[in-house]
């Protein structure tokens, strides 16, 4: 019915109104339905420290046209590194969505074509940013130093072009995405003092000194003269300065958030291209080192190193203020069965899955992990300061402030972490099944405590009487949780999720690890408090290993030493982790390995996709099979001993300059005269 406040019009009226109201209502059709302009995507970094941010970073380095400058790139959709060196999040995948302007060609589903599993849509976008990762790849002097200069918002350090040649000399793959964990790691020293820098580095206990070229150290413990070696290799390229190594398994450094905060303030105020003429490509010289124990002890003191347990108290502080781990009280008693809340989960995956390998080894956004983390919970050590010094250390949780170099075991390539030259048969010879060996490492584990400890879930989660038990409801389990619905488990669905396990999984202790202070004490690594838990099995060789199709790695006391074996195996590494190691931003989640959250929720669904489930699930073997073969083909391209010298002393170059009184002017200009 009309309204009676609007009487009807005459025809003449209404046609006056027609004309002009069809213009209007086509002329709002087109804004509306145009397309979006093109762009880059908005950068979401880490906010300083690593810590959660829910707002971007809003200081880019500033894009300045320099000589043989390139395009501009592609935006890279995972684990892109920002101006700073913070990492990005890996994007989420797009879902297609209908355009609701136009009719539905196909209104009703099409029951002949498969589902598409979120796996599927994980792999497909990994293969887009590795794309898109080679295309950034610099291929002459003045590509590399365009591309240093527009991430970086520097000139590069002196040395470049002798860094540039020699990867060059190695066939190494050059791009500066590559070398952002640097970045991260050393930009917050651009709000240090040069002089506080080189009297930490020259005081502390343990150092590796250069000077005109020579390397040396007076400690002997087995770490420092593996570092040595390596750094002896590229000595005749680098200028004199002293290198703090630290011994630890558990990285020793978390400087609050608000510190560091302050520090990448004055970097960003910094970062800048100096003038050409202005610039200074000659290191300083240094006096030889002497270790003075008196004033070794002095500068030990300054750092008022904490033992704080549980760690998480120390851990946390390098979140940001408004982050979940700082603004959710810590747990009352990290005693009993743990507390699994996997909706924290949620920023990092993708229809339960991790589609974003970076943020995954973030804590800041997850304080559940402060129970399910042996790290957290109870280290083996802990000795830790608040001040920022320059540390070096093979690896470090997101919130740590050491200087990261690649691990020693990798570089010393000792069979028990690599396999030595064996890395397994081709896949098709391969055993279809997983396997798992390990220490119950993680931490100090007690009869109260261990139940948060990951290893000890992981094995509990292979355990084919304990997950029918679980499914069946005759007994509980204590520490993991059955898969949730959002996985969808076929074997679950039948109630055989137990055997389905036990047909596939070689998951076990080799040692119990116990309480060094329990008693009665137990030979063969068997505990009293964790054996009616746990069997403990015989070792596996990794070239025994090797000859399985799936590799799980699980932190133990801190990274794991196995990873890099594992990569350069023919097998598919599944990895889990919260350690940052030198090599992350090269490798690509979903097409060199396939993540796996810290709380292994997405275990069972990780496997079945792969593996599948009688007739009712199809398996994706071909696709294991790429994700593996792709993974061993470019960690023998970017993951030598070679792109090691080359990240270190690229690494070095940069820490010199930070360490020298003329920073803001230390540059190489050449291209540019």
């Amino acid at each position: 019915m009309r309204s009676p406040a609007f009487p009807p019009r005459r025809p003449s009226h209404l046609v006056r109104y027609i004309f002009p109201a069809i213009l209007l209502l086509s002329l709002f059709y087109y804004i509306s339905h145009r397309p979006a302009a093109e762009g880059q995507v908005p950068n979401t970094y880490l906010s300083p420290g690593h810590g959660f941010s829910s707002t971007p970073d809003t200081h880019k380095t500033p894009e300045q046209p320099v000589k043989g400058s390139p395009p501009n790139q592609k935006p890279v959709q995972a684990d892109e590194g920002g101006s700073d060196g913070r990492p990005l999040h890996d994007s989420k995948p797009v879902e297609s969505k209908p355009d609701e302007s136009k009719p539905n060609p196909n209104p009703k589903p099409d029951a002949t074509k498969p589902k598409s599993h979120p796996i599927d849509e994980l792999i497909q976008g990994a293969e887009k940013t590795f794309d898109a990762l080679l295309d950034k790849r610099a291929n002459t002097l003045d590509e590399a130093a365009a591309a240093y200069r527009a991430r970086r918002g520097r000139h590069p350090p002196p040395g470049f072009k002798a860094w540039y040649e020699f990867a060059k000399k190695h066939d190494a793959v050059l791009v500066e995405d590559f070398f952002d964990q640097i970045y991260h790691d050393l930009n917050p020293f651009w709000g240090v003092d040069p002089k506080f820098i080189r009297d930490e580095a020259a005081n502390y206990e343990m150092t590796i000194s250069i000077r005109s070229g020579n390397a040396s150290a007076e400690s002997d413990w087995f770490w420092t003269q593996i570092w040595l070696k390596m750094i002896k290799t590229i000595e005749h390229l680098l200028p004199d300065m002293d290198i703090a190594l630290n011994a630890m398994d558990e990285p020793r450094l978390v400087v609050p958030w608000e510190d560091i905060d302050g520090y990448m303030k004055k970097e960003r105020k910094s970062r800048a291209l100096a003038p050409i003429k202005s610039v200074v490509s000659d290191f300083q010289t240094l006096p030889a080192p002497v270790k003075d124990e008196e004033l070794v002890k002095a500068y030990a003191k300054k750092k008022d190193w904490e033992d704080t347990n549980p760690y998480w108290l120390i851990a946390r502080r390098g979140c940001a203020p408004e982050s979940p781990a700082r603004r959710t009280p810590p747990a009352k008693s990290l005693e009993g069965r743990p507390n699994f809340a996997p909706s924290w989960a949620t920023p990092h995956q993708y229809q339960g899955y991790v589609k974003n390998s970076t943020l995954s080894s973030e804590f800041c956004h997850q304080p559940d992990l402060q129970g399910l983390e042996g790290i957290f919970i109870r280290p083996l050590t802990t000795s830790a300061s608040k001040v920022l010094f320059p540390m070096f250390g093979g690896s470090k949780l997101a919130t740590n402030n050491e200087i990261l170099l690649p691990a020693p075991m990798y570089w010393n390539e000792e069979e028990r972490f690599t396999g030595g030259d064996e890395h397994g048969p081709p896949w098709a010879d391969k055993i279809n099944s997983l396997i798992w060996r390990g220490v119950a490492t993680g931490g100090r584990n007690n009869e109260s405590n261990w139940k948060g400890f990951q290893r000890h879930r992981f094995v509990a989660m292979n355990n084919a009487t304990k997950i029918s038990e679980a499914e069946h409801g005759t007994l509980p389990p204590i520490n993991f949780e059955l898969p949730s619905s959002t996985y969808d488990i076929a074997a679950q669905k039948d109630r055989r999720l137990g055997k389905w396990v036990d047909q596939w999984s070689d998951v076990g202790f080799t040692d119990l690890f116990c309480d060094p202070e329990v008693e009665p004490k137990e030979d063969g690594g068997l505990c009293i408090y964790t054996n009616e838990e746990y069997e403990v099995l015989l070792m596996q060789s990794l070239s025994v290993q090797f000859m399985f199709k799936y590799l799980p790695d699980v932190d133990g006391n801190s990274f794991s030493g196995r990873y890099l074996g594992f990569l350069r195996s023919t097998s598919l590494p599944i990895k889990s982790t919260l350690w940052r190691e030198w090599h992350d931003t090269r490798l690509i989640a979903w097409k060199h390995f396939v993540p796996m959250d810290n709380r292994f929720n997405d275990y069972f669904g990780i496997m079945e996709y792969f593996l599948g489930y009688n007739d009712s699930v199809p398996g994706h073997d071909a696709e294991a099979e790429k994700i593996a073969t792709d993974g061993k083909a470019w960690a023998e391209k970017v993951l030598r001993k070679e792109d090691m010298q080359i990240y270190v002393l690229r690494l070095l170059l940069e820490y010199a300059r930070l360490a020298d009184d003329r920073r803001d002017k230390l540059g190489w200009v050449d291209d540019l005269l």
